[in-house]
């Protein structure tokens, strides 16, 4: 079954209870239960993106796997940014972009830190011979329902991995990215609903928001868009990364389709927003969070 096959959403993916499970941070996706989908065998490309050549950030698991698959499978060669302690779930996804024909660069790095920020644009330029989009999803996130116990170790890395990097990464883009070319930002539900356990991520997501429509102004007469994808909830190793067991056994009950996302139902809001075909649409963000409201 491919993306473009008529399915009810309310029963398409699995729904909690999921078996209790945690990981540390930042999780990786072969140790969840169930497995999380990204679009390896249901993500089917229609060379919306031929010639493109982009940098994916988070790209060895949840949003950003997904997002890699299916910008590769339009055609689009890649550098996939993860963290070191990702190499296994980054190899899978290389190994099966490359085995389709496509270009896929491996850079682990830290996007915490802005040299590696800047070196990672530079080397998708040196390998793929320019750039034409910018995707950032990696983010960061830990709950912690007690302010008192929040730490200024907390806060920093949270801020500097989430918005901190999406300066760098711009900075060291924009010299590189021609008319037409697009960058697109991954918000939250959390960044207007936030979750009282989830204070300084969810500051980071309504950070990103105000990042995507101000850059999208201040870029408009460069003819680069800029937009977001926000989405709800997802099941991706952030969730029993970061919270408990119990927690991630009912996590996207909330949901009015009573489950959550999958990476691979966000794939298609990448694509068309790096996609030439979405021209006019620059500081929009597009939610996806099974019916929840956006606000």
């Amino acid at each position: 079954m491919s993306q473009y096959d008529k399915k009810n959403p309310v029963d398409l993916y699995p729904a909690p209870p999921f078996p209790k499970q945690e990981q540390s941070l930042p999780g990786e996706a072969w140790k969840m239960d169930p497995k999380p989908d990204h679009g390896e065998t249901s993500y089917v490309g229609k060379e919306r993106l031929t010639g493109f050549r982009g940098v994916v950030t988070g790209a060895d698991s949840g949003i950003g796997r997904a997002a890699a698959i299916a910008l590769s499978r339009e055609g689009a060669d890649l550098v996939l940014s993860y963290l070191p302690s990702e190499q296994k779930d980054a190899e899978e996804v290389r190994d099966l972009l490359e085995g389709e024909g496509r270009r896929a660069v491996l850079v682990p790095g830290d996007i915490s830190d802005e040299q590696y920020c800047r070196d990672l644009v530079q080397k998708a330029v040196d390998e793929l011979g320019g750039l034409d989009t910018l995707v950032m999803v990696a983010g960061r996130m830990k709950s912690n329902d007690d302010i008192l116990t929040l730490t200024t170790e907390d806060i920093d890395s949270t801020i500097k991995t989430n918005v901190y990097s999406l300066f760098w990464l711009t900075q060291a883009a924009i010299p590189h990215l021609e008319p037409g070319s697009s960058i697109v930002t991954t918000g939250s539900v959390q960044g207007t609903q936030p979750s009282p356990d989830k204070i300084d991520y969810a500051l980071t997501k309504g950070a990103i928001g105000v990042f995507t429509s101000g850059l999208a102004q201040q870029l408009a007469p460069k003819g680069i868009r800029v937009n977001q994808v926000s989405p709800g909830p997802v099941w991706t190793p952030l969730q029993p990364g970061s919270d408990d067991a119990e927690t991630v056994s009912e996590f996207g009950g909330q949901a009015p389709f009573g489950r959550p996302g999958q990476p691979a139902e966000l794939a298609a809001a990448y694509v068309h927003l790096v996609s030439p075909e979405s021209s006019y649409t620059s500081g929009a963000t597009i939610t996806i969070a099974g019916a929840m409201p956006a606000v």
